[in-house]
Formats: C-alpha cells, structure tokens, sequence
C-alpha cells in the first residue's frame, strides 16, 4: 500500500474543572458593634447598605452568617483584611474560610 502523505489528527478533549469557592463566615459575639458589622461589609466585601443591615441581622440572629463566596485566594485575604481591621478597631470579631457545600 502506497503512503499517500495522509494523516489523521486526533482531537482530546480536555475537562476543566471549575476552581472551588469558599465561603467567608463571620461568628456573631458580644463585643463587635452592629455599625462595625455593616462597615466592613461595605468596604471590604462590597455590599451596598442595605445588603449589609440584613447580612448583619442574619448573623446577629443565628450566630453566624456567609458574608461572600470566593475562591480560595479572595476569601483568604478578605478574612485577613476584616480580621486585621477588627483588631485594630478592638474587636473580636471572628472570621473563618471554609468550602462551599
């Protein structure tokens, strides 16, 4: 059989993974003040006002509340961010990364 320089490509398809997302939980506590709450929230996290009072209530209601979704980088440092300026502010706000469910 005569080689007539034909080739066969083949073609792999390749699956992306979508990257996982983390959520950014803030822990309610006795110390932190409402108005603090809803500030970081709109500085850091980017919530309009609104969004902030009714995230802060959550967490004020139930001891804790997902504030944003992020990957993993994103929610790192904005926990980092928040929990820095809690310190300085002289709270003891809490705040935890964890995977999204």
């Amino acid at each position: 059989m005569a080689d007539l320089g034909v080739k066969t490509a083949t073609k792999e398809k390749l699956k992306l993974k979508e990257p996982e997302k983390y959520d950014v939980v803030f822990l309610n506590d006795d110390v932190t003040t409402v108005e603090f709450v809803i500030k970081v929230l709109m500085q850091i996290f980017h919530k309009t006002s609104d969004q902030a009072t009714k995230i802060t209530q959550h967490i004020h209601e139930k001891g804790k509340g997902v504030v944003g979704t992020y990957l993993y980088e994103i929610a790192e440092q904005k926990g980092i961010e928040t929990t820095l300026l809690a310190r300085e502010e002289g709270y003891p706000l809490q705040v935890k990364v964890q995977r999204n469910s």
